[in-house]
């Protein structure tokens, strides 16, 4: 990252994406890119798979080099890094007077649905998971806050308590809303069952809040344009349980839409859809609860 650092915003990010392509490319951990491509468009051939395979590394690679350079990255200046477009929707969404959730997924650089909708002047909070090693989550931590919102909220219990309280006080919440999780639901994504958060579903049935998707694309180098398609449309039937699993299976559709548009800006690397050993464990769980609750 110094070196990164040290190199200045655009020639990181070409350097980001040399490794990426090149180096990244060739890891054993790529493998899980071409068999989700390959699940999810099984029409596509062997070549076409492999160019957007290394088109997702390069992004990768660009997007952490990138992280050094978070506060160059804005919408501000004579050199703006972020376009943004549809601009009115949102504005819509935050004067309705109900609470309002801006959700995204792993698209482009996604750090820049923050920065965006930090330099617009709304006021809100992000969520996120926090890496695995506490000294890299810091330092992200620390990069967020000096090109973003100070609020971040880690996922688990506490923070989904701190959600509540910040939608409930009219404060924006930035969610990306893409990745596995086992605590989660089984909804369509690309054809298949994805273990998938009700958070924000379960949250905008509750308080009635307004899910107002974010697209993010690189077009070029370090820039980026952010877009805001309609809110998503819901309409609810009274039985809880069936409207949480209907709207998670809408905020998908949306994720895969975008996806399907930018193919090679998406995380294809990410677990995102249950192994057989997960399906597995997730049978026993239910059987030992069952077994718990006779």
């Amino acid at each position: 990252m110094g070196l990164f650092k040290v190199l200045g915003l655009d020639l990181a990010s070409a350097f980001g994406g040399f490794i990426g392509r090149n180096v990244y490319y060739r890891m054993g951990v790529v493998r899980r890119a071409r068999e989700n491509l390959r699940a999810a468009y099984p029409e596509k051939a062997d070549a076409e798979i492999e160019a957007i395979v290394r088109a997702m590394c390069d992004n990768l690679g660009r997007t952490i080099s990138e992280y050094p350079h978070l506060d160059a990255i804005s919408t501000h200046g004579r050199d703006p890094r972020i376009k943004t477009i549809e601009t009115d929707t949102p504005k819509a969404s935050v004067a309705s007077g109900h609470p309002v959730m801006f959700i995204s997924g792993h698209f482009a650089n996604w750090e820049v649905m923050a920065i965006g909708a930090y330099e617009s002047g709304y006021d809100a909070a992000t969520v996120f998971r926090p890496p695995n090693n506490p000294y890299v989550d810091r330092w992200i931590a620390k990069k967020r806050m000096q090109s973003g919102f100070k609020e971040q909220i880690a996922k688990g219990p506490h923070g989904m308590r701190r959600i509540f309280t910040n939608l409930r006080r009219g404060k924006i919440v930035c969610f990306l809303v893409d990745q596995k999780t086992n605590e989660g639901i089984g909804s369509p994504f690309f054809g298949r069952d994805a273990m998938t958060t009700p958070a924000p579903a379960a949250l905008a049935l509750k308080l009635d809040a307004i899910l107002q998707p974010v697209s993010i694309r690189r077009t070029k180098g370090a820039r980026f344009e952010v877009g805001f398609p309609p809110p998503i449309a819901f309409t609810p039937s009274g039985d809880q349980d069936a409207d949480v699993a209907g709207l998670t299976a809408a905020i998908n559709a949306h994720i895969e839409e975008q996806v399907r548009k930018e193919p090679s800006q998406w995380l294809w690397v990410h677990r995102r859809w249950p192994t057989a050993r997960d399906v597995e464990q997730m049978e026993q769980s239910k059987r030992l609860m069952t077994k718990l609750a006779a």
